[in-house]
């Protein structure tokens, strides 16, 4: 009865073993599989398969190491898991990994040392790919930065519009009020050049009224239909002007481009401020390119029409920004110019302009490589 019952359990154990082989086997998104003490793949299922790319006669007695990026098998990554697992009891973690054909994936890993009457004689791993979770993570992080930095802008904005506004009216009086003392019979010379240093005053108090109210949106446009490289050329001498003797200008204007509407004082606004921005970066010399060319661009509303815009790139060479100062510089008033050499509205009016024409604009920036500066227009058809 007693050799019935081991025959029984040896049977029953067989069965289960190869349920729970058939069971790993069927698995396919998860890699199952063993390792020896060292780290050699003893064992592989066919989640393996499809996530790492190898074949079960390919990777058994390699060792997994092959899965690590080479800069992780430099630092000695493998080991160290293997190591935690070994010492903690289990070793979990998410990282970048290698399948057979050079492509990445984000695993999710778990690694359980196996142990035989307290002896070491393997581990078993656990990998999982979430790839796509991880993206759709990065993805759902970066709209809840944009959507955080819009709330920002559209608050600095109607702070702005409303400071402006009114102090606009003020200069309004300020300014007719000093023309009319102009005016009077019997100014003497002195009165009228103090009359004179106050108009300049208060008129660079309305462009930077201006530049606040185009960048809250407030600033009022006369658009006119335009052929965008004759606006630039007809001003191309100005800018060669701005940039200074250390500077070496460059133009490529591509041809046929259709026509926009834009308010032609405020486009040559914004290219001067481009320009100067550009000039500033480059203390030492160096080259700005003004470029022009046709983007065609999806549209983000819910009707999914896409629009072809007329874009002028302004490049240069210089210093650049990092990512930290290129996802300010667009704010009023920030400025990493010196006291006095800047008032921070420049790319300001450049991108209130821009979207105020129905266009948009955007920053390239890399330090020490330099920064393009892109105001987009939609094309009169559009």
């Amino acid at each position: 009865m007693l050799a019935f019952d081991e025959d029984t359990t040896e049977v029953d154990l067989r069965y289960e073993a190869h349920q729970l082989s058939l069971l790993i086997q069927s698995v396919t998104d998860y890699a199952i599989y063993m390792l020896d003490p060292q780290g050699h793949v003893r064992s592989w299922n066919s989640g393996g398969q499809r996530i790492k790319g190898y074949s079960q006669d390919e990777i058994i007695g390699q060792h997994f190491s092959r899965f690590y990026l080479p800069e992780d098998v430099e630092k000695g990554m493998p080991a160290l898991g293997l190591e935690a697992a070994r010492t903690q009891g289990k070793y979990e973690a998410e990282g970048w990994r290698l399948r057979k054909d050079g492509t990445r994936f984000r695993a999710s890993v778990v690694i359980d040392p196996i142990r035989r009457e307290g002896q070491l004689i393997g581990y078993a791993k656990v990998t999982r790919d979430v790839t796509e979770r991880f993206e759709a993570n990065n993805r759902l992080m970066e709209a809840q930065k944009a959507l955080v930095q819009s709330q920002k802008i559209e608050a600095i904005g109607k702070l702005t519009f409303g400071l402006a506004h009114d102090f606009n009216n003020l200069l309004t009086v300020i300014i007719n009020s000093l023309d009319m003392i102009g005016l009077r019979p019997g100014a003497d010379a002195r009165t009228k050049e103090l009359v004179d240093t106050a108009l300049r005053a208060a008129d660079r108090g309305a462009l930077l009224t201006r530049q606040l109210l185009s960048f809250a949106r407030g600033q009022k446009l006369v658009a006119e239909r335009h052929d965008l490289n004759e606006l630039l050329a007809q001003s191309m001498e100005l800018y060669r002007r701005t940039c200074g003797p250390a500077v070496e200008f460059k133009i490529d204007l591509a041809p046929d481009l259709p026509p926009v509407f834009i308010d032609a004082a405020q486009f040559e606004a914004s290219m001067m401020n481009l320009v100067a921005n550009s000039r500033d970066a480059m203390p030492r010399g160096g080259t700005v390119t003004v470029s022009t060319c046709l983007v065609h661009r999806a549209a983000e509303d819910s009707e999914g029409r896409s629009q072809n815009f007329v874009c002028v790139r302004v490049g240069d060479n210089g210093s650049g920004m990092s990512p930290e100062v290129a996802e300010r510089a667009t704010e009023p008033f920030f400025t990493t110019k010196d006291v006095g050499k800047g008032s921070g509205l420049g790319l300001s009016q450049v991108f209130g302009f821009a979207a105020q024409s129905g266009g948009f604009a955007s920053i390239e920036s890399q330090e020490q490589v330099g920064t393009i500066i892109q105001l987009c227009v939609p094309t009169a058809k559009d």
